[in-house]
């Protein structure tokens, strides 16, 4: 049985791109709110989160375990619809080259629901391998705040994931 929420890794060359998309039971100004409202990340997805909400502004995040601190400039804001940035980290012990990559969230209402699709590109393909299952543990605790439910350690639901995606290993 396939889990409809699993999200997939493309690679080509040595990038990657993450694609996630799954229907939340909130309307998009809700689910807008969740991903941009600095407040809101914290909640379930930065340690901490600066947004200058504009086309041009800059988000600078600390990301949760990690603490992978994260620049970019904002290259799309049109709320609630697209919300896209740069993802930059600077080298560190786990990415020797750091990251220079793209992050899109883009919200489709769908009645009294939204659709959220979210893309992660121009990832190192050996980042993108790591990040999926965290990515997927992070859309599963924005569900679990947006519901109001008890949210998943994060640390705990990307091990369960890591054997729904791509491995580290590289082929033989």
């Amino acid at each position: 049985m396939t889990d409809s929420r699993l999200g997939s890794v493309s690679v080509e060359g040595d990038y990657a791109t993450l694609l996630f998309e799954r229907r939340f039971s909130h309307p998009p100004q809700m689910m807008w709110e969740a991903i941009t409202d600095p407040d809101e990340l914290t909640e379930w997805y930065m340690t901490k989160a600066k947004i200058d909400g504009r086309a041009g502004g800059s988000i600078d995040f600390v990301a949760g375990v990690s603490q992978f601190h994260v620049t970019g400039k904002i290259l799309v804001w049109e709320p609630p619809r697209v919300f896209e940035h740069e993802w930059n980290v600077e080298p560190r012990r786990e990415l020797p080259k750091g990251e220079r990559a793209i992050i899109r969230w883009e919200l489709t209402s769908e009645g009294n629901a939204t659709v959220l699709r979210l893309t992660h590109r121009n990832l190192t393909r050996a980042t993108s391998l790591g990040f999926a299952p965290g990515t997927h543990a992070f859309l599963d605790r924005l569900e679990a705040y947006l519901n109001n439910t008890p949210m998943p350690d994060w640390v705990k639901r990307v091990e369960e994931m890591r054997a729904s995606y791509p491995s580290w290993r590289r082929p033989s």
